[in-house]
């Protein structure tokens, strides 16, 4: 899950810089199901709170880009289903 988290804040800040935003905050939480010692996570989900100078439109903008383009969820979500379950904007 960590792993999750930070490749997402860390293409917050990359795809941010690309659409000329300014982020000031960014958090992200995860969670998943681990059914037994040796399974595979399950029913993998995540939200964000994104904390930006610009409108709330172009930070779920932002968002959406983001949970496409990050590597780490892209290798994960091949093989089992992960969700963005939330985006909290908060524009300055």
């Amino acid at each position: 899950m960590l792993a999750l988290a930070t490749c997402y804040c860390n293409d917050v800040y990359r795809e941010a810089a690309k659409m000329g935003i300014e982020v000031s905050h960014v958090d992200v939480e995860c969670s998943a199901e681990f059914p037994a010692e040796g399974e595979p996570a399950k029913e993998i989900t995540y939200s964000a709170r994104i904390t930006a100078h610009t409108s709330g439109d172009r930070i779920q903008e932002l968002a959406a880009e983001v949970d496409r383009r990050a590597e780490i969820r892209n290798s994960v979500r091949s093989a089992i289903p992960i969700v963005l379950s939330h985006v909290e904007v908060d524009p300055i």
